[in-house]
């Protein structure tokens, strides 16, 4: 005959059958890698602000795509991210932790940022992705070997890597700037405008490698205005305007269209008050 213990332990295991079916429902919560509280930030004296009120959580393994009208406030967000810039007001929360509490140093180093416009800093495309991973403390040899793999997944050409960025385009630099973020296996992507010099093919191919990604744990904030080609990868949208947040939702409920329609009625405003 069970103990007494023995028989507490047998009547909560048929209770918890029970309630078996509802449970197997629940999703565990996961918590946001990044957050924004009320985050502003204020042009320089007399100019307003950039970035107004801004809140929104992004989780892991998310690919957001933020989007509006040029001067929506983009890439100042993306800035903000990894704190080259500070807001005027609000809380940024990095894994649970506020920021600005945080060295920068080591934030930036759990992220990779790429520019619209991409700079190798005059080394070879080979110095150039190597020159992280050797920061980090890996010799030459063992960044050289590391690299390879980024070679093939971004379709970066071996007869690429003597040249420097004087003989390269700017999609050519793009690529060689998102693969150089890439090599020290960031948590966090941002990406500013990573398309507008690519080709639609290479493009598609890009977002989809970065999708893929994602599902191995890399989370990616990525400006673009490329609502026919982002929308097909974006699990996120934010919405910018006039430094506002319009709208943070899935990318599965957006009206891509009137999202787009929206964006161009935004643009040929600021035109005719510019005109004005």
């Amino acid at each position: 005959m069970p103990s007494t213990c023995g028989q507490l332990a047998l009547h909560l295991a048929s209770r918890l059958e029970l309630f078996q079916p509802y449970l197997s429902g629940i999703q565990p919560v996961v918590s946001p890698l990044l957050q924004f509280e009320q985050v502003s930030l204020k042009a320089p004296v007399g100019l307003g602000e950039i970035l107004s009120d801004l809140s929104f959580a992004v989780h892991p393994g998310s690919l957001v795509a933020i989007v509006g009208p040029s001067g929506a406030g983009k890439t100042s967000l993306l800035r903000l991210v990894n704190r080259l810039i500070e807001p005027s007001s609000g809380q940024i929360w990095w894994q649970g932790q506020a920021a600005a509490r945080l060295p920068a140093v080591s934030l930036r180093q759990q992220m990779g940022l790429v520019l619209q416009e991409s700079k190798l800093l005059g080394l070879s495309v080979e110095a150039t992705l190597s020159y992280p991973l050797q920061l980090r403390g890996h010799s030459a040899a063992q960044a050289k070997q590391q690299i390879r793999p980024w070679l093939e997944r971004l379709q970066i050409p071996s007869d690429w890597l003597g040249r420097t960025e004087v003989a390269l385009s700017l999609g050519q630099r793009q690529r060689v700037a998102i693969a150089r973020a890439l090599v020290t296996q960031p948590q966090l992507l941002l990406l500013d405008e990573p398309t507008s010099a690519q080709d639609f093919g290479y493009a598609t191919f890009l977002l989809s490698q970065l999708a893929q990604l994602t599902q191995q744990g890399l989370t990616v904030m990525m400006a673009n205005h490329q609502l026919d080609l982002v929308g097909q990868f974006a699990t996120q949208v934010l919405h910018l305007d006039a430094g506002k947040l319009v709208d943070n939702q899935p990318a599965a409920a957006t009206d891509w269209a009137q999202l787009q329609q929206a964006i161009l009625s935004a643009s040929q405003q600021a035109e005719d008050d510019w005109g004005d």
